[in-house]
């Protein structure tokens, strides 16, 4: 396909902007390196300047960060079983999603920072890995990006596809760009039927785009026995157990207080806290010590104390299996507008969902949860305190819901399956 002169136009006009922000890039990178020192690391990569020579890599897969590279597991586990002898790269963008594409495959596969989005770097990484097949993880929309795989004559994929009417209006500034960008894309595997209908409304081509359900669903079997069996036996005594997951800055407080007004009827219970962000872990043990809670920390004392009120897990990969040591979990970035996190990980683990209210970023799945009776929403602490006191207090209320939870994983399965259906073809021999 060539381009047309108004798609030059307006790519040359974005790549224009992209080479003026040239310099807030490393500003970016320095201001985030003080917060998490990895920042400071790897530089060239995300500038697509490499030391050694380009190895070909057939199946490039991006994810930009833990959540997609979690979401894209199964996919390349997959992959690699069906194809040994394939060669993948895998790119992220985030430290935390770099550190978990070496958790999950080590050398097993190549991985790489993604470039930014200039025009330059996009076609020295292509060259670089020379890739015959794109899939991108959820929503990546770099119109270079995809502008150089069509270029380079690479079916670009788009699987996993969420598109949220949130951020379907925030495209709408490069919306005749986008358009552009995607008529190019080979496929979009949506995760649900509005979502299908939201990328054909900002372009694609509705001939391309499939709903295919959300690969999160295809979690594979989970091997937590031994862990939760360690846990409990560093507790020495059965006690109320609560997970706070993926919280961000500005809901530390409400969960300090909620764990609060928690203990004034349960004294005995523990706070299990995963901070979203690795640059808050320090801040979080902390602010909890000023709360005056007794506050042990996964990177020191490995297992919460019997004194252990709060048990910051300070960590990273280990989540599913705090998931499954908690009775109750709450899924943090929804009581503030970040659009919440992956609500299907303590459904796979047997373990009670709450959330605060902001989950535009997981509608369809927090919409099936909720109509199945399998989560509860919280508005604030003192509605998180009292949720968690019900649920203590009434355990079969926890077991309704994680039965409920469990029902709806086991139905939502077959993503995985009909997405290999279709970018097979599309796999180098």
């Amino acid at each position: 396909m060539r381009a047309t002169f108004t798609e030059r136009v307006l790519r040359g006009l974005y790549s224009a902007v992209l080479y003026l922000l040239l310099p807030i890039t490393l500003y970016h990178l320095i201001w985030r390196g003080f917060r998490q020192r990895a920042y400071f690391q790897r530089w060239d990569e995300r500038y697509a300047s490499y030391a050694q020579p380009g190895e070909p890599a057939p199946v490039w897969v991006h994810a930009v960060s833990v959540g997609e590279v979690n979401a894209a597991a199964p996919l390349v586990d997959r992959l690699r079983a069906m194809h040994p002898d394939l060669r993948l790269v895998v790119t992220t963008i985030t430290p935390t999603g770099s550190e978990r594409v070496r958790a999950l495959w080590g050398d097993a596969v190549a991985h790489v920072y993604l470039p930014y989005d200039l025009p330059g770097a996009v076609a020295r990484f292509l060259r670089h890995f020379r890739p015959a097949l794109a899939l991108i993880v959820e929503t990546e929309l770099w119109p270079n990006l995809l502008f150089g795989c069509r270029a380079h004559g690479i079916p670009a994929c788009i699987l996993n596809a969420r598109l949220s009417a949130r951020s379907l209006r925030g495209y709408r500034l490069l919306a005749p760009l986008i358009r552009r960008a995607l008529s190019g894309v080979h496929l979009i595997a949506a995760q649900s039927p509005e979502d299908a209908r939201r990328f054909i409304a900002l372009g694609a081509d509705p001939a391309r785009v499939k709903a295919t359900g959300n690969l999160k669903f295809d979690l594979p079997p989970l091997q937590t026995e031994a862990f939760v069996a360690a846990f409990r036996a560093a507790l020495g005594r059965p006690r109320p157990v609560w997970i706070a997951a993926s919280t961000h800055e500005d809901e530390e407080a409400p969960v300090l207080e909620a764990h609060a007004r928690l203990r004034a009827d349960y004294p005995d219970a523990l706070l299990l806290w995963a901070p979203r962000h690795p640059e808050r872990f320090r801040a979080a043990a902390q602010r909890a010590r000023e709360a005056g809670f007794m506050v042990a920390q996964r990177s020191e004392q490995t297992w919460p104390q019997a004194d252990t009120e709060v048990f910051v897990v300070d960590t990273l990969g280990e989540l599913l299996n705090f998931y499954a040591c908690a009775q109750v979990a709450f899924v943090g970035g929804s009581l503030q507008a970040i659009g919440g996190h992956n609500l299907l990980e303590p459904a796979a683990t047997g373990t009670a969902i709450l959330s605060g209210p902001h989950l535009h970023n997981f509608a369809d799945i927090s919409r099936r949860l909720r109509e199945a009776h399998a989560m509860q929403l919280v508005a604030d602490a003192p509605a998180l305190a009292q949720a968690l006191v019900r649920l203590f207090g009434h355990p079969e209320e926890c077991e309704a819901m994680t039965g409920a939870a469990r029902r709806l994983l086991e139905e939502g399965r077959g993503a995985l399956a009909r997405t290999l259906a279709l970018i097979a073809p599309l796999l180098p021999d």
